[in-house]
């Protein structure tokens, strides 16, 4: 038996070299292969259920897939030939990407789409990056001054009072002395 047919042994061979099929006959346009003359022939087979790929084939992970079975896996929604993004040998869709790999905005705390402003070792959305007080958007060429984890542009931080920008200078000296590495200098700000 195979798919409901009946056949005489000796009747259920291989189209290609003759040989007595198993139940590891695999079908292709109508005709039954032995398994090795299937993989002879080079059809591609699916990543995910390991059957042969007749139609269109999706090429990712290094793996060939069927179009429906090249999923994300988090929602195991088809990519149906949208973007997908890979990580340790996986595919996501973006918004699944986004949420388990990508930066989020420590001022609106929503998951940065786009580019990443890095500064005051934390990430922020492009828009979001603007003086805490007077709301100016800053870019990393602007001069600024964290004050209270957040960045004070040069204009605002001038108007501070001498004895607050006393006490900052000094912690930012403190803090140069124990990391090092980059201080702001809170002089040239």
């Amino acid at each position: 038996m195979f798919r409901n047919d009946s056949y005489h042994p000796d009747h259920f061979n291989c189209t290609h070299c003759g040989k007595e099929l198993t139940a590891e006959a695999r079908e292709l346009k109508g005709e039954l292969y032995c398994l090795p003359c299937h993989d002879k022939m080079g059809i591609p087979i699916c990543g995910a259920c390991r059957r042969p790929i007749e139609g269109r084939v999706v090429n990712a992970l290094g793996k060939q897939w069927h179009v429906e079975h090249f999923v994300c896996a988090k929602c195991e929604k088809p990519f149906l030939g949208h973007r997908h993004y890979e990580k340790k040998g996986l595919a996501y869709c973006e918004t699944h990407y986004n949420q388990l790999f990508g930066d989020v905005c420590y001022n609106c705390s929503h998951v940065i789409e786009g580019d990443v402003v890095s500064a005051l070792n934390k990430a922020w959305c492009v828009n979001c990056f603007s003086c805490s007080t007077c709301n100016i958007k800053l870019t990393l060429k602007n001069k600024f001054v964290e004050f209270d984890m957040k960045p004070v542009c040069k204009k605002c931080y001038e108007k501070f009072p001498l004895e607050l920008k006393k006490r900052l200078k000094k912690l930012s000296e403190l803090a140069s002395k124990k990391a090092h590495p980059k201080a702001l200098d809170l002089n040239s700000a």
